[in-house]
């Protein structure tokens, strides 16, 4: 595996290429994950009724603990694996945006407006905090599993 260069060392031009391919795949992999997740939280639903909107923490997850195992899992695993492709791709673009606190900051921010929108202009969609919480819990996981990692693997 690759060491990072010493201090005052500089690169060779192959590693510094290797870096610039790398970076521009996971920026090719941010785009495709954007489109996808678009897709997925704003597009509207067609149901019979309106979606209910939650404000209070825990609310939906106490819920779907009272539901049948195959729709609790696939409504909370859903949510935590929605943002899960940031905790892996942001810190590989921008390394500044290594750790955990910055990335939790930023996709709850991101989260957040898209439980916004959702609550304010798509059909069948609510708001639902349960969803931020989840989202980003789902970010800093998969930054700390395998994200943290990569980056600095590639980024040195």
């Amino acid at each position: 595996m690759w060491q990072p260069a010493a201090t005052g060392e500089r690169l060779s031009w192959w590693v510094i290429a290797l870096r610039a391919v790398a970076v521009t795949i996971a920026l090719g992999f941010l785009a495709v994950f954007c489109y996808i997740a678009f897709r997925l939280t704003l597009t509207p639903v067609h149901d019979n009724g309106q979606a209910g909107g939650n404000t209070d923490p825990g609310r939906s997850l106490r819920f779907y603990a009272d539901r049948p195992v195959k729709e609790a899992v696939l409504q909370i695993g859903g949510n935590l694996a929605l943002l899960a492709p940031l905790g892996v791709l942001l810190p590989v673009v921008w390394v500044s945006l290594r750790g955990p606190i910055r990335l939790a900051l930023l996709t709850g921010m991101c989260s957040l407006a898209i439980e916004t929108v959702q609550g304010a202009f798509v059909i069948g969609r609510a708001f639902d905090v349960d969803d931020v919480i989840l989202n980003v819990a789902g970010v800093v996981l998969a930054y700390l599993l395998l994200g943290r990692r990569l980056s600095k693997s590639v980024r040195g």
